[in-house]
């Protein structure tokens, strides 16, 4: 029971973080947020509470697909919250570096919404949308400040 109310803090509480990138993106807090990772870290800290409260996660041949399938089959909560947790680390913190560095080139913000939408609920097709961002205006090669 406290697994499951830890997670749901992790899993609810990135809604907040995502809701402040996409709304409020000019805000000091939200400053704060993209400046470092500190959201990032906090998940991490429940990434390593779920990893040390499961067995077996280690134990397979990475680079085989099946035997990547047949541990994620085989995993108990604890393994798939840390799974979970483990997505939304990174792509937050890929949702605040694609802020911060949109915000640098000048790109406007309603330029960012799709992308950063696209992050958090299917992460590299978001990255994909923001190259295409970057393509079409034209900063996708020029230097930041």
């Amino acid at each position: 029971m406290v697994y499951e109310t830890i997670f749901n803090i992790f899993n609810l509480g990135i809604i907040l973080f995502w809701l402040i990138l996409l709304v409020f993106p000019k805000k000091d807090f939200t400053q704060k947020t993209i400046a470092f990772p500190w959201v990032p870290l906090a998940i991490a800290l429940g990434y390593v509470f779920f990893l040390s409260n499961t067995s077996g996660t280690f134990s397979t041949d990475f680079p085989s697909l099946s035997s990547l399938t047949e541990m994620f089959q085989n995993a108990d909560p604890h393994g798939v919250a840390a799974g979970w947790l483990h997505y939304l680390a990174f792509d937050f913190w890929v949702g605040c570096w694609m802020l911060k560095n949109s915000q640098e080139k000048g790109i406007k913000h309603l330029w960012m919404i799709f992308p950063l939408l696209f992050t958090f609920i299917l992460g590299p097709i978001g990255i994909l949308f923001y190259t295409l961002v970057l393509l079409t205006q034209k900063k996708l090669f020029s230097k930041t400040v």
